[in-house]
């Protein structure tokens, strides 16, 4: 099945190309949509935020891009229950908008990552990993200073209670809580993790378990 795929890109965002030819490789009609823009929600099956550094990562890492125009449409689409995906920085802006809960922060000791991560999955009831058993584990890229997750107690149990922890970390790598590399919203529809599926689709790459997520 194909599906219309909007695309969303701030100053800064710069993994949009590698999602588009994603996207192209299983078919899927992928347009670009602008920050300062809105749309409109019908037009699209699916929306997908990229990796980078929108605005320049000022004040917090998607802060920024929480309160630009495309957001209102953004989060409309949500609330259709349409699925929404967002990557490394996109998982920042997704929780700084209030769609996810919790925030990134800095990883401990400081230090970007740029390597292999192992992760589990917890959940496969979103729109993305359905076609991989719980507790599977599969091999994804990570790259970011700023992509442990934190969330206060009240927080993490409602994590936990309503199955949103879809994510985890083998060998965690910047003390995210819980272990957790990617999260859901609570009806499943809208989910944010750290690492890059759009790095991981042919085995020249590394690994081929990015094709997973669709």
């Amino acid at each position: 099945m194909s599906f219309k795929v909007g695309i969303i890109r701030f100053l800064g965002t710069n993994c949009d190309a590698d999602v588009k030819k994603w996207m192209t490789l299983k078919s899927h009609r992928a347009v670009y949509l602008w920050f300062e823009n809105q749309f409109n929600v019908n037009d699209y099956d699916m929306l997908i935020i990229p990796g980078g550094f929108s605005h320049g990562d000022y004040l917090r890492c998607g802060a920024l891009a929480a309160h630009t125009p495309v957001m209102k449409s953004v989060k409309e689409f949500a609330t259709k229950g349409k699925p929404i995906l967002g990557i490394c920085n996109g998982f920042q802006i997704l929780c700084e908008a209030g769609l996810l809960p919790g925030v990134l922060l800095k990883n401990d000791l400081q230090k970007f990552k740029d390597e292999w991560a192992m992760l589990k999955v917890i959940q496969n009831r979103s729109p993305f990993l359905q076609g991989t058993k719980k507790d599977q584990v599969i091999k994804l890229a990570i790259a970011h200073g700023e992509g442990k997750y934190f969330a206060e107690t009240e927080t993490l149990n409602k994590l936990v209670d309503n199955n949103q922890i879809w994510l985890t970390y083998e060998n965690n790598p910047n003390g995210s809580v819980l272990n957790i590399a990617g999260i859901t919203n609570e009806n499943k529809n809208v989910c944010g993790l750290m690492p890059h599926p759009e790095r991981a689709l042919f085995e020249w790459m590394g690994s081929t378990d990015g094709m997973y997520f669709l």
